[in-house]
């Protein structure tokens, strides 16, 4: 799969001619495809650091598989996907199960990568699919989670005066501390926006902002 630099949002996928979904006939294909989503959702950074932090509640990465669950349903369920209604899918399903705000073009990114995964499928390529897997087996096992905790909203803090500062951080990370099932090693407090490896932005602020 080519690295894409210029994404077409209106870019999309179209059943063949007499099925009424984009869902594959052939097992294999199906198999493939729906691994490929996967690993996409799981190559997503900002879905990544909202679930290493939790922000989803104990259920966080259930919550991930189940993203990828509603992907897959769209091809199954839709005669033609574009790269735009995959984005808004992944953006509003951050927001609702993360109570996070993705203010960057990461999640276009993937929906882009997912289009390009079922082209190769529908042309029975897995190589793309197959590295991802590979790729993903060989680093699940080295990868540190990324535990990040988020400031409140200053203004909140201002009302609150000196007596409520505490409080405030011990409710940071989206008052979902109490839920985490694995404390790391080392929690890094940072006051601006996180940027993954690829140079997106990821910012978690309260709201109901949508892109």
């Amino acid at each position: 799969m080519e690295v894409v630099t210029h994404i077409d949002e209106s870019d999309f996928v179209e059943a063949v001619e007499g099925r009424n979904s984009l869902e594959f006939g052939d097992e294999k294909q199906q198999a493939r495809f729906e691994l490929g989503v996967s690993m996409m959702v799981y190559k997503w950074d900002a879905l990544d650091i909202a679930v290493a932090n939790q922000w989803g509640g104990p259920e966080s990465e259930e919550k991930r598989d189940w993203i990828t669950g509603v992907i897959v349903d769209l091809f199954k369920n839709e005669k033609v996907v574009d790269v735009q209604l995959i984005e808004e899918t992944l953006v509003y399903a951050m927001f609702d199960e993360f109570e996070t705000n993705v203010e960057d073009d990461s999640a276009l990114h993937i929906a882009a990568g997912i289009i390009s995964v079922y082209r190769e499928c529908a042309n029975e390529d897995y190589s793309t699919v197959e590295r991802l897997f590979l790729n993903w087996n060989e680093n699940k096992d080295k990868k540190q989670p990324r535990k990040i905790v988020v400031t409140g909203d200053s203004s909140d803090e201002e009302d609150e005066g000196e007596e409520g500062s505490d409080e405030d951080m011990d409710m940071c990370d989206h008052d979902h501390d109490h839920a985490h099932k694995h404390e790391p090693e080392e929690t890094s407090e940072i006051p601006e926006p996180v940027v993954d490896e690829d140079g997106f932005e990821l910012v978690q602020k309260k709201g109901k902002k949508r892109y």
